[in-house]
């Protein structure tokens, strides 16, 4: 037991640095040679996104693992570099103006805008409302604040499997998703469910713990699904036999 929690204690944090590389470069490498990013949720960059900038303003007040600190700054540069590649080879849009959406009912369009620039934007008015919060409000309630802080930014990064999920169940299809994420998603689960739990006490926060356990939930839900739906890559060739053979009769 001794030896397999210092293997953990001594591997855990290089997997969890690097994670967001293994990860997310397949996908990356997949959208661009392919030309598209149909299938793929672009909510998977809004969460990481988000979550990351709030972990990174987490750690000054909570002084978690810097193991993570450091997997939260290079998620934020990955994930900058998938929601480009992402939004460069974009499904035809279905009608006119910067802001029409894809999907409706979304307030404003939110994160299904039409134009690149609203993205950034966001992402730069999160990371600046964060700095002037984090210069003004954490001197006053510095305890709240972190705790806030943490909870929101790891309770956002729990959900990242649920938007991948509910695409694939109205498509009937994992179509898009590389088996390479999802593979990598729950190695990292099992990972930091030994890293949490069998860290000394007080070296990962219990708002870690719990929203961990969620994802990984979450992870294993999208793992079903993947079995039992596939890629899609056998019903496209399922039915292009069956037009063929429609051509022969």
């Amino acid at each position: 037991m001794a030896f397999v929690a210092t293997l953990i204690s001594s591997f855990t944090p290089l997997f969890l640095i690097f994670s967001p590389l293994t990860s997310y470069t397949d996908q990356i490498l997949s959208i661009h040679r392919n030309r598209t990013s149909a299938g793929f949720s672009l909510d998977i960059p809004l969460i990481m996104l988000t979550a990351s900038i709030l972990k990174i303003f987490y750690w000054p007040g909570a002084r978690y693992d810097l193991a993570l600190l450091i997997q939260a700054v290079i998620m934020v540069a990955v994930q900058v570099v998938l929601l480009k590649v992402a939004l460069d080879n974009r499904p035809p849009w279905r009608g006119e103006g910067p802001f029409k959406t894809m999907e409706p009912g979304r307030p404003w369009g939110f994160w299904r805008w039409r134009a690149q620039r609203p993205y950034w934007e966001y992402l730069l008015g999160l990371t600046l409302s964060l700095l002037v919060m984090h210069a003004f409000v954490r001197p006053i309630a510095a305890s709240v604040y972190t705790n806030i802080i943490g909870y929101v930014g790891l309770a956002i990064e729990a959900v990242l499997p649920l938007p991948q999920i509910f695409s694939n169940q109205r498509a009937h299809s994992c179509k898009g998703f590389r088996l390479s994420v999802l593979v990598n998603w729950l190695l990292g689960d099992a990972m930091k469910m030994g890293f949490f739990f069998m860290s000394e006490p007080g070296k990962v926060p219990w708002a870690f713990k719990l929203c961990g356990i969620f994802q990984a939930c979450c992870d294993v839900g999208l793992g079903a699904q993947y079995w039992v739906y596939g890629d899609g890559q056998e019903d496209m060739s399922r039915k292009s036999g069956l037009e063929k053979d429609g051509r022969l009769t």
